[in-house]
């Protein structure tokens, strides 16, 4: 049973203007490029290449999280093509917290954190899901459903409390 779900994507509306200008200098300049009739207009349409890239991992990119009795799951397409798992057994920590992504990780997205934060999955704004694994290893996945994310969170922990002390009688 599932007991919490998310899905973001990048939709705030900064990245896109940003996003457009790059577009629109870029189709200024294939134009110019091709109607001077320039030599260098191979490099220029590799560059378009990666800028229309870049649009469709913004536009695809999507993070998924779901959360049930037993584990965390993730996805952050394109970055992985199917689910990850954390199983709860294997979570020395759990919590949600404030963070800055600027900071922490170096932005939004697939983010590998600086001396030891882990690694962090996120798409906007500046609140996670902080695990940290029994192995050392920790993982933020970002969220913008705090509460939501909390509430189930405290729920768990109670639970597993009084399971805990059901299997000590």
């Amino acid at each position: 049973m599932i007991l919490f779900s998310e899905t973001q994507k990048f939709r705030q509306w900064w990245i896109w203007a940003i996003i457009l200008i790059v577009i629109g200098f870029q189709v200024n300049l294939l134009y110019h490029e091709f109607e001077k009739g320039s030599p260098e207009i191979e490099k220029v349409l590799l560059l378009t290449f990666v800028h229309v890239l870049v649009v469709l991992i913004f536009l695809y990119s999507k993070l998924s999280t779901e959360i049930t009795e037993n584990e965390i799951m993730y996805k952050f397409f394109p970055f992985n093509w199917s689910k990850k798992s954390v199983l709860w057994v294997d979570v020395e920590r759990a919590y949600v917290r404030t963070y800055n992504p600027i900071l922490e990780y170096g932005g939004w997205g697939y983010r590998f954190g600086l001396f030891g934060k882990g690694r962090a999955l996120n798409v906007s704004g500046n609140v996670g899901l902080q695990l940290e694994l029994k192995n050392g290893k920790k993982i933020l996945i970002g969220t913008k459903k705090q509460e939501e994310l909390k509430l189930v969170i405290v729920n768990l922990e109670k639970k597993l409390r009084r399971s805990l002390v059901q299997n000590q009688n």
